[in-house]
């Protein structure tokens, strides 16, 4: 059993030989980014040889109350080292802090800080503020997803030992696309919310209308029901009903489907710490365009060689609907940009990290020395 003064190498061999660690998660099967990371974190783990015992715990976290961090503080006990989603952890300082202080060891992995989603009235995104920093204090490790993220929480809570594990890919098939066979096709994959900001998307395609091109905006529009509202009811008033597709979440197959028929994807958001699904559409030689200023610039970057340095798409001002017209605009008016992007993407396909470089930074971190 652990106790006080618990070395720094968190990863213990059990009596069988292997490797034992927790990974403690909410109980919430969404296709966010986050989970998809979680999940493929966690088969790489196994195929590595750790024995990951998943713990998925109810609640309505970030929030909790004295029964859920009753299940939280068992959960991070079950394993003399723990991974915890931040969704979970962040919200739960007292539990993260009185586990490391009987020896426990706890690594946060931080997806997206929870005071960073734009939904939230500000006294609530300054209380989560709060809560996340001290977690992140108390915790034995952070882990992000991006080196933007790292140096920004670095910066926010004064970690200088935030570590990074870039998401892995599953190999794709390339995309049939759909400028041989109709209008092109716009594509974004994200949560209907203002963090998202399909707004932008929605005010730059109307000043689109006199170009041929469609679109599909698919993710949750469960997570803030009056946001995707919103989004739909700006949609009917700019008269594109018939040309911008919103059919709520989409997974595996239907999702594919998707993927497959489209020529570009967009992801508007106003915060990114990496954007899982820029990569998704890169292994399927899809280009992309970005916010700037995000972490999603850095998953459009991933892959780089040096024969390959070119960007597969491009990034614009957040929450800026002229400026991404303009670059849409382009896009669909001039054949030889299309077919660059379209290039460099599929140039790509080949050198896009696979979950098992994944799997082996985040075993590097928990095993840092001292």
């Amino acid at each position: 059993m652990p106790g006080p003064g618990t070395p720094r190498v968190l990863i213990e061999m059990t009596a069988a030989g292997g490797t034992l660690l927790g990974f403690v998660t909410w109980d919430r099967d969404e296709p966010t980014g986050g989970n998809v990371y979680n999940l493929a974190l966690i088969t790489e783990l196994r195929a590595l040889g750790i024995d990951v015992q998943l713990q998925k715990l109810a609640g309505p976290w970030p929030d909790g109350d004295a029964s859920t961090h009753l299940m939280l503080a068992r959960a991070l006990r079950a394993a003399p080292a723990c991974l915890v989603d931040g969704i979970v952890a962040s919200g739960s300082p007292d539990v993260v802090a009185a586990a490391v202080e009987s020896g426990y060891a706890v690594t946060i992995m931080i997806h997206l800080p929870i005071s960073d989603e734009l939904s939230l009235e500000l006294a609530e995104r300054q209380r989560y503020a709060l809560l996340e920093s001290r977690a992140v204090h108390a915790a034995s490790g952070v882990l992000c997803s991006s080196r933007w993220a790292a140096a920004e929480l670095g910066r926010r809570y004064g970690r200088d030992d935030v570590g990074v594990a870039i998401p892995g890919v599953t190999p794709a098939a390339v995309a049939h696309g759909s400028l041989d066979s109709g209008p092109p096709r716009f594509l974004s994959v994200a949560s209907l919310t203002p963090t998202k900001d399909q707004l932008t998307l929605v005010r730059a395609l109307s000043a689109l209308a006199d170009l041929r091109w469609t679109a599909d905006l698919i993710g949750s529009d469960q997570t803030d029901p009056d946001y995707a509202a919103r989004v739909r009811a700006e949609i009917v008033a700019a008269g594109l009903a018939e040309r911008v597709m919103v059919p709520g979440m989409l997974a595996g197959r239907a999702l594919d489907q998707k993927f497959d028929t489209a020529d570009l994807l967009i992801l508007p958001s106003r915060i990114e710490t990496y954007g899982l699904v820029v990569i998704e559409a890169l292994a399927r030689g899809i280009p992309a365009v970005v916010s700037a200023g995000t972490g999603a610039v850095e998953a459009l970057q991933a892959g780089v060689t040096p024969d390959s340095a070119e960007t597969p798409g491009t990034a614009v001002p957040a929450g800026d609907p002229d400026s991404l017209a303009a670059v849409l605009r382009r896009w669909l008016t001039e054949p030889m940009l299309r077919d660059s992007w379209r290039q460099r993407a599929l140039a790509r396909r080949d050198t896009l990290p696979g979950w098992q470089q994944t799997a082996e930074a985040v075993l590097a971190y928990l095993n840092r020395p001292p």
